[in-house]
Order: C-alpha cells, then structure tokens, then sequence
C-alpha cells in the first residue's frame, strides 16, 4: 500500500510495513530534548518513578526560553537539569547555545526521516527538513526518555501543490501568513500537511523553517517539506554521515489535494490577538508602532539578519521606537558579528541579544508593556503571550522597515522622514486616589513583637528582586522576608498592628521601595533596628513609615510576641509585658514633618 510522507515516517519506526490513519503505534525516537522549560518536571518524573535514560547518546537538554537567566526560579530550573545530565551523561545545549529545535538541525542531531520530541510546541519545525518532529508533555517526554518510545496516532494528510511564481515582495513569513488567512487555526486540525510546487522546492533551509515552524499556529500536527538535493547535502555535512532521502509514495491517498497560486499572494500582518488574523499589511499600513522584535524559531536564522541588515543600513530606527533582534543560534550570532551586522544593528540604535527563544518566553527580550504596539516576527501573539501591549506578526523585512518608518509599513514604502510620537493632550489616570485630608499620625503606639535577631538584612532577603514587578502595595505583603532563611512563614504569621525589632544594618542593598512597603501591606506599624541601610531609611522616612533605632535596650528582657508600647515624642520604648521602660533614639525633625503629613510628596 502507498504510503504519504508522514505514514512512511511512522511505519519505518514502528516496525510496521503499513500504516493507517487513526492507528495508534508506538514508535522509537531517534531524538529526545528537554528544554529548560519542561526539563526539571521531565527529571522529577524520572527520579520519582525509579526511570532511568534509555539512551544517553540521543537525549539532550536545551536551555533556550531563559538564556539570560535573568530570574533565580529559572536558573534553579536549568541547574536541576545540568546537575542530573552530570550524572547521567546526558548532553546539555546551555544557555550560550540557541534555540533547541534549530540546534538539533544544525548540529545534524536530527536529519531527514527522523523522529524528533521536545517540550517544545514548535517541535514540528523539524518539518523544514523532511523529519517528523512533536512537541509533548513533560511526562510524555520522560516515559520516551525511559523507553526510547513514544506512542502516537497516524495523522490524516493533507497535500498542499503550489502553482504559479512566487511575487518578488513575499518573504517565507509572508508565505506563512497567507495560509493562515485561507486555512484559519483550525481548518488544518491535527492534520499532517505536505507541501509541494517548483517554488517550494527552491525554498532555502531558513525560508522552510518559517514556514514549518507556524504549522502550530494552523493547528497543523507538522508541515513536511520535502528535502531537495541541497538541504539533503546540508544534512549529510552537519550529521557526518550518508542519508537516505525519505519521499512520499507516487500514488500515495490523501485526505485532501489542494491547488494554491502563490502569485496571488500579498505581504501580510497578523493583527493582535490570533496569528490566523492575517490581513494585507494595506489594511494596517501607518499604524503607530512603538517597539519592534526580530527573532523567535520562526525568524531567527543568518538569511533573515541579513536581509533586516541590508533595509537598516545606513538609517536609525524612528524617534522612541526600539527594535529588539535575538539571533536563533550562537552560530548566527557569531556570524553577524563576522559579517557586520551586529555593526549595523547597533548603528540604528537596535538592542541585540544573546541567542534564545527571547520575546515568545515571559521576562526575555522583546515582551511589551500595556499600551506598547509592537510589530514582532514572533509565531505567536495571543493576549499576554509577548507581553500585555499588542503584537502585530510580520516578515523580518516588514519589521525592520516599520521601526524606520515609526509605523507598520513594507521595505519599499519607507519614508524620508519618520513618524513622530506627539503629545496627547491627555494626563495618565492617577493609579491611587488620595483623600483631600491627611488622617493624624499615631504618636503612641502599641503592638506585639516580632525579634528577628540578626544583622546585614539586605533589601533581596526582605522583598526578592523576582517581584520587582509588583507596584501594587496591597500585593507586596505577601512576600515580605520570602528570601531571609527562618522568616519566609512571616507573611503568614503577621499580624496588622506588629512591630518589628531587629539589628544593624537593616534594609542594606538596593533602592527598591518594596523592601519597606511590603511592611506597610502587612499592617506593620513601625520598625525598630539598631541601624538601617542609608537608602532603606530615606525610603521609609519619606512613606511615612515609622523607624527608630536603638544602642541598647537588652534591659527590656524582651521575648518574641512580647506587647510593647513606643512613644514617637518622648521615643520612650516600654514593654508592657514587664513595664520596664527605656528610651531609645529620637525621630528627627525632617522624619517628625514628613511623618505628620503622610510622605514626602503630600
């Protein structure tokens, strides 16, 4: 029985001749990766289930969605991997490598005919080079770890026959984007396409990947592009070895045969929220940008950097608009450094990255904040995807010339002279409202202690850099002392009116104002040290946040959860649980004013 290209796929690696749509097989997998994200949940289902690796020498890690590592639950992520590939053998592709599913073709891990899992959605990139490649769970990808087998349905197939000449203005991404229009996200459901035409095989490596890669985005279970000779010959030199071309039967029966003339085709953009939302870029053409992202496994390979590179010489990216560009691999990193590009790049005022995943994993370069428009190269731009302004998707090529432009525009309609960001007219809603009068300030206070008895407490033990995000101080209590050993309970066990008393140097570090916050959230009422860090003072001070400190008040004999009292005028400290008193330093003139009237800005 004639077999379609997928099916040859699968029966050639589950030992059977035939195969049929809707058949379950199981199937070996001639390459297993983990990345950093799904990684330590794939090594905690090993260990928990007593699994060891099947093969070490086809299991990989990389380490692409946080190669900043930029965030310490991230980089704890990547060294629980690194620690179990120590001990089992496994490779690991870090954070200097790239992105995971342009290695694998690069490095020859992975060649044409092959089968390919990843905790990655965009495994079926792999499509580009005629190999079957899935994105899986992480307990999916442990069991195949385990076993060296994976088990799977026989997808339908859908054979795409492309006719007429591809127009001069339609980049790989453009290609993409049309289909998109025409097929939507579903029409292509957990469909295996094939696409075929003399324009399609002249497609570069680059130009396939773009287009396998946003299979997903069509709902498709992989886009398979046939190898040519030439992608054949690139396969065989990175693996280092002979391969045998895997090709579709002749008579092989289809689920659908489709005839699409690409000489209809038009540059395209998705507008925000749907990848399948694909337009003509006329429909959006001069809408005001704010930012721009080159990169992604969609758009991230050396033939992209250098067509950006050839629409940004000799120009600068519009006034306020930052283009953001993050290479796929180190090997195209280094050979933009080699060729000049970086040169160009840093010339029109662009922001470079080190390779990786970047703007499609939340906190890496090319996220957006509310209100931000931003045209991306990106495969994806769901609400809250690429951060919480909009996303517009584009060619390379489209990107590089809208941040010239300051609007969404095409590479021949760049104008002379950019758009400009204008006033409004119109004043940012205040995030709090105050009250016209300022409530009277306590002079006595009273409430039960907490002796946190050490010294040095700097600003990352008391409120993380991690949530350096949060600006809403009813959400900062919460992670008060999350990082001092001992007190990570405190938020917990904290009580609205508590006193903190501690020793020197309390508050020692940076100038976040969250340190002292996150205190005032809890309903903290003052905090007495025997010295506090230089900037943490002045932060309190100026929120109206009461501190004093001390040089000794060990007579007091005080004990955790004492009661005591504290009289801001006479800064005599009492504790009521024994009645002995003492006084301790005075508020200064400048924190008694700012204190009365509720912070330095009332």
């Amino acid at each position: 029985m004639a077999l379609t290209f997928i099916e040859k796929i699968i029966a050639n690696h589950s030992g059977n001749e035939v195969v049929k749509p809707g058949q379950i097989v199981d199937i070996a997998i001639d390459v297993r990766v983990a990345r950093d994200f799904g990684g330590p949940n794939v090594v905690e289902n090993l260990i928990n289930n007593g699994l060891e690796v099947d093969d070490v020498s086809k299991t990989f890690f990389t380490f692409d969605c946080y190669p900043t590592t930029s965030d310490p639950k991230y980089a704890t992520s990547q060294q629980a991997c690194r620690m179990y590939a120590r001990e089992k053998g496994i490779k690991v592709y870090d954070v200097n490598s790239g992105i995971g599913t342009h290695l694998v073709i690069d490095k020859g891990l992975a060649t044409p005919g092959c089968t390919f899992i990843s905790t990655d959605s965009h495994a079926n990139i792999l499509g580009a080079i005629g190999a079957f490649g899935q994105g899986m769970g992480d307990q999916d990808i442990a069991a195949a770890w385990a076993s060296g087998k994976s088990w799977f349905k026989v997808p339908e197939s859908i054979k795409l026959t492309f006719t007429g000449k591809r127009p001069a203005n339609i980049y790989a991404k453009d290609v993409v984007l049309n289909l998109l229009n025409k097929f939507g996200a579903n029409t292509l459901l957990g469909c295996s396409v094939e696409l075929y035409g003399d324009e399609i095989e002249k497609l570069t490596l680059d130009e396939r990947i773009t287009i396998s890669s946003m299979g997903t985005e069509m709902g498709a279970i992989i886009v398979l592009i046939p190898p040519t000779d030439a992608i054949m010959e690139y396969c065989e030199t990175r693996s280092g070895r002979k391969l045998e071309k895997i090709e579709a039967d002749k008579d092989a029966v289809y689920d659908k045969e489709l005839e699409i003339d690409i000489s209809t085709f038009v540059p395209m953009v998705s507008r925000p929220g749907h990848p399948d939302d694909s337009v003509s870029i006329d429909e959006v053409f001069e809408t005001k940008i704010d930012s721009g992202f080159i990169g992604s496994c969609t758009n991230g390979r050396i033939e992209d950097m250098r067509e950006v590179a050839r629409i940004l010489k000799g120009r600068k990216t519009a006034p306020g608009v930052i283009l953001k560009i993050v290479p796929s691999t180190d090997e195209v990193w280094n050979q933009c450094l080699e060729e000049g590009i970086i040169d160009i790049f840093k010339s029109a005022g662009v922001l470079i990255g080190n390779a990786g995943c970047a703007g499609c994993a939340a906190g890496q370069i090319g996220q957006n904040g509310p209100r931000e428009v931003t045209i991306s190269t990106g495969n994806r731009n769901f609400a809250g995807k690429q951060g919480k302004g909009e996303v517009y998707l584009g060619s390379p090529a489209e990107v590089a010339a809208s941040t010239i432009a300051g609007y969404i525009t095409t590479p021949d309609r760049i104008p002379e002279t950019p758009a400009e960001f204008k006033p409004t007219g119109k004043i940012l809603e205040k995030t709090v409202v105050k009250s016209e009068s300022v409530e009277e300030k306590p002079t006595l206070i009273e409430g039960k202690i907490w002796l946190v008895n050490e010294d040095n407490i700097d600003t990352d033990m008391i409120f993380h850099n991690r949530y350096l995000t949060i600006t809403d101080i009813n959400e900062m209590g919460q992670y008060t002392f999350d990082n001092l050993e001992g007190w990570k309970d405190f938020p917990k066990k904290a009580e609205p009116g508590d006193i903190v008393i501690t020793g020197k140097n309390f508050g020692a570090g940076s100038s976040r104002q969250q340190a002292v916050d996150c205190f005032k959230s809890l309903g903290v009422q003052i905090i007495i040290a025997e010295s506090f860090g230089s900037i943490y003072e002045r932060n309190a001070i100026n929120a109206a946040f009461p501190i004093l400190t001390y040089d000794n008040i060990s007579e007091l004999n005080l004990q955790q959860r004492d009661k005591i009292s504290i009289d801001l005028e006479t800064s005599i400290l009492t504790n009521l649980e024994t009645g002995k008193s003492v006084k301790i330093n005075e508020f200064s003139s400048v924190q008694v004013d700012i204190y009365k009237k509720g912070g330095l800005l009332n």
